[in-house]
């Protein structure tokens, strides 16, 4: 299981590496130099308005789908059918939530035109999300790679014609989002084809026993992914409405390198998921070890990135955003320390999901979201976006000191986990690597 968990990291890692970094330091980047602080804050806190209530597109369905696959690959056909016709239904229940409360929140013309556009892009970036969610069951990793950054790669080339090629032409924040809306569809579009041959399907159907039987199994995870969702989300909001479009623009400025630090994270959570949960299902004395398989890793470069980042803000800014890049140094020098629970979250997060604690997480991160929202109301009137990074690594540091307590005592983690690797863990690296190499040589060979 540990030669799979390797494999998967690997593929997923080498593609989005490839591409994500380039999306989120060169094309966000550009469309932010492009369009100014105030517009783009305009549109940050629109994307996190809309991201926190993306919980009611999936409802928990692609973290119980990946679990559920990973432990029953049977059952795909059944689950396809059925989830595909409850993600159309939920889709008019997001729109009809997100529209009203903006309604009680003030929201214009200007707002809702914008939301709207964003709402179809949560709807199809979800969809891809819990298609994905299969192949990871299935553990088809090299197919995950694929689509997980297909869609960037789309908007990256779209996004980079419009910014910089002879085509260019006035560019504003819309363009930006209907790049994304094109880059999305074609993404869902391949990725439904492919899965779909795989699993059989014939057909999308909506059964009202099924769909309470399944929502009931995922609800607890709807409930997590709506918390974390809203401690990780709600600082850009807060900050628009208590000081205003240009200080969540200084914000996202700050916070985009910490996005691209996280999506590494992020990537080794996904194919953690699953094999956790084969792990847990009848071999819960390798959860040790795979567990301080990517931990040390983790750990070297969530640390490592945040300390030398933090040391040369100032020269990082400078460099992202030009003239303009010392407004954004200190929220940056908070906000980039956010790594480290993040990463930490990711694994030990996954763990307890696939064992099942969701509730431990849901409470853990209820906790959380009350500790944001209060520290962002005290430091918001007098530091602004400074006062909303220390309550964002408030919030994480809280929610990651949590999982790892709790992990550590329900699944009686050795201490071993957190020493330094020795030379047998470099000996067992080496020889996996080298029976991935061997097999592949052996392939070729035979072609």
């Amino acid at each position: 299981m540990q030669k799979k968990l390797l494999s998967g990291l690997f593929w997923v890692l080498l593609a989005n590496l490839l591409v994500k970094p380039f999306w989120i330091l060169g094309i966000e980047v550009g469309v932010q130099n492009a369009v100014g602080n105030e517009a783009y804050g305009f549109y940050h806190a629109l994307f996190s308005f809309s991201y926190i209530f993306n919980i009611l597109l999936d409802m928990g369905l692609t973290n119980y789908n990946t679990r559920n696959i990973a432990q029953h690959p049977q059952l795909i056909t059944k689950y396809l059918s059925g989830i595909l016709g409850m993600k159309i239904c939920l889709f008019g229940l997001y729109v009809a939530v997100a529209f009203t409360v903006g309604l009680l929140t003030g929201y214009g013309s200007d707002e809702f035109r914008l939301l709207g556009l964003l709402a179809v892009c949560q709807f199809l970036n979800s969809l891809i999300l819990y298609l994905r969610s299969n192949f990871e069951g299935l553990l088809l990793f090299k197919w995950d790679s694929v689509l997980s950054v297909l869609d960037r790669v789309l908007m990256v080339a779209i996004c980079g014609c419009l910014l910089w090629s002879p085509l260019r032409t006035r560019f504003d924040i819309h363009l930006f989002v209907y790049a994304q809306l094109v880059a999305y569809g074609a993404t869902a579009l391949l990725a439904l084809v492919v899965i779909g041959r795989k699993a059989g399907l014939k057909r999308v159907r909506f059964e009202k026993r099924f769909c309470m039987a399944v929502l009931k199994e995922s609800a607890p995870f709807a409930l997590l992914v709506l918390l974390m969702a809203s401690y990780n989300r709600i600082d850009p909001i807060l900050l628009q409405r208590l000081a205003g479009d240009a200080e969540a623009g200084v914000y996202a400025g700050a916070f985009r390198l910490l996005d691209a630090l996280t999506m590494v994270a992020y990537l080794v959570s996904v194919p953690l998921l699953p094999v956790y949960s084969r792990l847990c299902r009848g071999e819960r004395e390798q959860v040790g070890p795979t567990t301080r398989l990517v931990l040390l890793p983790m750990m070297f470069f969530a640390v490592g990135s945040a300390v030398a980042l933090s040391l040369a803000a100032e020269g990082v800014m400078g460099l992202l955003y030009g003239e303009r890049g010392g407004q954004y140094v200190p929220v940056f020098r908070v906000v980039i320390f956010g790594i480290i629970p993040i990463s930490l979250t990711y694994i030990f997060g996954s763990l307890l999901t696939a064992g099942g604690y969701l509730r431990q997480l849901n409470l853990f991160a209820a906790a959380s979201l009350v500790l944001n929202v209060a520290v962002n109301m005290a430091l918001i009137p007098r530091l602004g976006a400074v006062g909303s990074a220390w309550a964002s690594l408030t919030a994480q540091g809280l929610m990651a000191a949590a999982q790892v307590w709790l992990a550590v005592r329900l699944f009686r983690l050795p201490p071993a986990i957190f020493r330094m690797p020795g030379r047998e863990d470099f000996a067992m690296l080496r020889s996996m690597v080298g029976e991935r190499l061997s097999a592949r040589g052996g392939t070729e060979g035979g072609r």
